[in-house]
């Protein structure tokens, strides 16, 4: 019977026994969610029978009123009596209100045991019935198996017993494991608890028998504990040849995702002798209710041996391992590898900049075609737009000289060697053309190519800045010097740099702040921030106080709730530079986290804040803020993009670049759309530029815009009434696109996942651009090569090939463009006239060319033949045929012609020996050699060939440089050294003197 109202039921609650309350009360539990109206006006009589002691169903009274005021609104109500209805409470229920209400109590339990609030005396047992109720989850969750759903509350609420039971419980440890981590490393902002939980993944990959190291040294990164690294590494490096290449592989991933700092703590111990305990005993990071760090470790152990002898060998290999492990470390042998990448499979289209600087006229286009160039050829050592157009570069004056010089940086990125040499190779020698711009241009370029890689390249560049004797060149110098010493936190290096702040001159002082943040990057040097913040508040110089902004952000780098307390001295200050430094410390500190608390500070300030810079650094912080949330940066500045602020467009615009760079996605680029048409020019600047960050290393299989917006840059540059500041992001956007001779990508994690410091300041200080045009080189730091490199254990090459599960065609370079025909070719071509054909011979042909048709039909028709399951098909087709009723001659040729049709299609089936079958496979996947081109889509379709003689330590499908080992049995042949050839070939000798004689 269906009820029309509940009165009837509620009118029970006055009766005077208990049975027709009870009775009422699950009747209303059954009808709440319908007449929730009418019983709330009963919540009075249903909340004094849960407060009687007496009645027996106090928590059934509690869960109906619970409900009552959910449908209300009122949800704390609802909370304190769903947690007075205990075991009533369905938790495995998944009703709206009991989803709302799961929540609300794992809001409110976190709260409660983290924090230090006083609980009001009438809510003195609340965190009894939190525990319990939460705890009544956990049991559920792994009564029913949903291992991963109880780690995230776990992580959530902060129960570090239920995280260690769930992974143990699971029966899967070393995916549980690998899940903790990635749970752990993107969602959890608590640096405390963080550590606790690190630690904790470190002692139960111990406990696998055979753990995932690269995992395990992962955990000790984020630890930021290079000497549990070090370590590591010793110990597999002592162990078998398997554990020996793993250390090799590890060493590679460790150089490619932290800082010099500390890089040169793990060459430092593992220099030192083995029996030196390598751990940091006063180290902060280690709690005292944990194990110590020596406990920590993997139990690898090192090979016995029997003899004198064998210990000598045993001795020399050790030797030659550590060797190879601090070569690896110190970064020769990935910058060797990637330079010889890059310059040998340049692709760069040099016809897309000739057209370019013909159409750039005005000193801003002049500049971002210098600086397009450098994006085209970072890294490829290929300066053949420079030397061809040298009149047109000597049309620069003054500062354009240090970007044009500067550019040389990043194209000769990796050439470290000889990079002194090589860059005054370039330098004028007659006194009248040298000047102090060409000098500041040198000693940044020095910086570029030494960049995060510098120790042999730091005692000549502070030699060079002492003896500086000019602004200009000092600011070349501190630019120069602090992107060789990024994160080497050296002290002398800071002290001469602090030196050229003080000197007070604006542009000196511009590059020094900057050059401070890179060189205690990532530090949170107190002394440090307290100089730079107050020489930032005493300084008349807007030039020095925004580049103190920047540097003072980086001090910060990847410090979470650390840096609370430097963004709430600047957040609210007076001065609008100072609370940019707020929004750029905000984005670094949090960077890559999603924290909600600071995403709500950035967007806060962006639509409230009256300085345009300051909202303009607010939106560019988001974008770092989500880098590894891409669709919700999406979802975050939509709204941002429709502004009526041009300066917070321009950042939405950005801030998409930066979080979705490298990716595609059709969201963004629908977003950046509209803003490509936006009546303001530095708006349109910032959509060009973003665009070609989203859609670098795309084709038009994987995203189909990537046409258009090449056609909208050239279009953009070509008209003569475009503004030059639009021109100005069109122009770097074709360089951008094409980058590092279409080989490289952009990106701000590293293959494994975690942060690249180096991207992260690469794309901060190319964002200052806006202010200072020569730090937009400073973008060539964040690209990273699109390849796959397999290495040995004697770090050579093998001949090893890829396959990969997808048509080459779908990452394959842009087609080139083709040159416009002038007026004179065109009449040429029209006037050439095709070769006469004889209606004779015509005719002939087309008879022999009918021949051979029909004979290839029967050949095919034999063959398919030959193949049992076809004849089997093509017999039951004949018998099927046979039994239709054919009565016209017509009916039977076309019959007759069906079989044959079919006879043919089926032979293309299943036929694997004819000419074309090489053609129709690369239709469905290719072979990659070793080393190999290997776009970031490309990489999910990759796999080792399955006849391969070596298996790699690591997953293909993460690319880059990857260690392989040999299988049992098989043969070494043919290595390639992994430096390959010098990239200039020696010159052949002349011929010996002779006298030539006529005949």
């Amino acid at each position: 019977m269906y009820l029309t109202s509940a009165s009837g039921i509620i009118s029970l609650l006055e009766e005077p026994t208990a049975e027709p309350k009870i009775f009422a009360l699950k009747k209303l539990n059954a009808i709440v969610d319908e007449f929730w109206p009418e019983i709330s006006e009963a919540i009075k009589e249903i909340e004094i029978l849960h407060e009687d002691k007496t009645f027996k169903e106090q928590k059934l009274a509690a869960l109906v009123a619970s409900k009552v005021y959910y449908h209300l609104g009122s949800f704390d109500d609802s909370l304190k009596y769903a947690l007075r209805a205990g075991n009533l409470f369905d938790v495995s229920d998944s009703t709206e209100y009991v989803e709302t209400i799961i929540t609300k109590i794992i809001d409110l339990y976190t709260k409660v045991s983290h924090t230090t609030i006083k609980l009001e005396s009438k809510t003195k047992g609340i965190r009894r019935q939190l525990t319990g109720f939460v705890n009544r989850m956990f049991k559920i969750c792994f009564a029913n198996g949903h291992y991963r759903q109880a780690l995230g509350l776990a992580m959530e609420t902060q129960r570090i017993d239920i995280f260690e039971t769930a992974i143990v419980e699971s029966g899967e440890m070393n995916t549980m494991l690998a899940y903790g981590y990635q749970l752990v490393t993107h969602f959890m902002h608590n640096c405390t608890f963080r550590n606790n939980i690190l630690h904790l993944l470190v002692r139960l990959y111990e406990k696998v028998a055979e753990p995932n190291y690269i995992n395990m040294c992962q955990c000790f990164i984020s630890l930021n504990d290079p000497c549990a690294v070090a370590q590591l590494l010793r110990n597999l490096q002592q162990s078998t040849e398997e554990h020996a290449l793993m250390s090799y592989q590890i060493a590679f991933d460790v150089y490619e995702c932290t800082t010099q700092y500390f890089l040169r703590r793990i060459i430092q111990e593992l220099s030192v002798s083995p029996d030196m305990s390598v751990f940091d005993k006063n180290s902060t990071i280690f709690r005292n209710d944990l194990p110590a760090p020596s406990t920590l470790m993997p139990s690898v152990s090192p090979i016995s041996t029997s003899n004198s002898q064998s210990t000598t060998e045993e001795k020399k290999k050790h030797e030659e391992r550590t060797k190879n492990i601090i070569s690896i470390l110190s970064g020769e042998v990935t910058v060797q590898l990637y330079l010889q990448f890059l310059s040998r499979n340049n692709n760069s289209d040099m016809f897309i900049l000739s057209q370019t600087k013909e159409h750039a006229r005005a000193s801003i286009c002049h500049n971002a075609t210098v600086i397009a160039n450098a994006f085209m050829q970072t890294g490829t050592t290929s300066d053949e737009f420079l030397c061809d157009n040298l009149k047109w570069l000597a049309q620069v004056a003054n500062w354009g000289k240090v970007t044009t010089i500067g550019s040389l940086g990043l194209i000769h990125r990796g050439r470290e060697e000889e990079s002194v040499t090589l860059l005054q190779s370039y330098l004028p020698e007659e006194e009248h053309f040298k000047s102090d711009f060409v000098d500041a241009g040198y000693l940044y370029a020095l910086g570029l190519i030494h960049a995060n890689h510098g120790e042999k390249i730091i005692p000549y560049l502070q030699q060079q800045l002492k003896e500086a004797s000019n602004s200009m060149a000092r600011h070349g110098g501190c630019l120069g010097l602090g992107l060789a010493a990024l994160g080497t936190h050296c002290q002398d290096v800071y002290q001469q740099l602090k030196s050229n702040l003080h000197q007070d001159d604006a542009i000196t002082g511009q590059a020094a702040g900057i050059a401070m943040g890179m060189v205690m990057l990532g530090s949170k040097s107190s002394e440090a921030i307290e100089d730079m913040i107050t020489y930032a508040e005493e300084t008349d110089h807007e030039k020095i106080a925004s580049g103190l902004a920047v540097g003072v952000a980086l001090i910060m780098y990847g410090r979470l709730e650390e840096a609370e307390s430097v963004i709430a001295t600047l957040y609210h200050h007076s001065d609008p530079l100072l609370r940019r430094c707020a929004m750029y410390t905000l984005a670094l500190a949090y960077c890559g986290t999603g924290d909600n608390n600071a995403l709500r500070r950035l967007l806060h300030t962006a639509v409230a804040d009256a300085d345009d810079d300051v909202r303009r650094a607010a939106v560019l912080g988001i974008g770092f803020l989500l880098c590894t949330a891409p669709h919700q940066c999406i979802a975050v500045v939509a709204l941002l993009a429709e502004s009526y602020n041009p300066h917070v467009r321009y950042g939405a615009a950005m801030a998409l670049g930066i979080a979705c760079a490298a990716i595609g996605l059709q969201e963004a680029v629908a977003l950046l759309e509209p803003l490509t048409d936006d009546p303001v020019n530095f708006v349109r600047q910032g959509a060009f530029i973003a665009s070609a960050m989203i859609l670098i290393q795309h084709t038009e299989y994987t995203c189909p815009k990537v046409k258009d917006f090449r056609s909208l840059y050239a279009g953009v540059i070509a008209d003569k009434y475009e503004d030059p500041i639009a021109k100005f992001g069109a122009i770097l956007s074709q360089g951008i696109i094409d980058a590092g001779g279409r080989n490289v990508t952009l990106s701000l994690q590293s293959r494994a996942g975690h942060l690249n410091p180096l991207s992260v300041v690469g794309v901060l200080l190319f964002m200052q651009y806006w202010y200072w045009f020569p730090l937009a080189l400073c973008l060539g730091l964040a690209f990273t090569p699109t390849c796959i490199i397999a290495l040995n254990g004697q770090l050579k090459m093998p001949q090893l090939q890829f396959r990969c599960n997808a048509p080459l065609s779908l990452f394959t370079y842009p087609s080139p463009i083709k040159k416009k025909k002038t007026e004179e070719e065109a009449e040429e071509e029209r006037n050439v006239f095709p070769a006469p054909v004889l209606s004779s011979a015509s005719k002939l042909c087309t008879r022999r060319r009918s021949w051979k048709e029909r004979k290839q039909c029967f050949t095919d028709i034999a063959k398919a033949n030959e193949n049992i399951n076809d004849v089997k098909e093509i017999h039951h087709q004949n018998e099927s045929e046979k039994s239709n009723k054919i009565t016209s001659k017509n009916e039977i040729e076309e019959t007759n012609a069906k079989l044959v049709e079919k006879q043919r299609l089926h032979r293309n089936k299943y036929d694997t020996k004819t000419e074309n079958v090489s053609e129709i496979l690369k239709h469905i996947f290719c072979i990659l050699n070793n080393p190999s081109r290997c776009l970031k889509q490309q990489l999910k379709f990759l796999q080792v060939v399955d006849d391969s003689k070596y298996v790699p330590l690591k997953e293909v499908s993460r690319g880059g440089i990857i260690i392989v080992r040999m299988n049992a049995g098989a043969k070494e042949i043919e290595l390639e050294s992994c430096f390959g050839p010098h990239l200039e070939e020696e010159e052949p000798q002349p011929p010996e003197p002779f006298e030539y004689i006529e005949d």
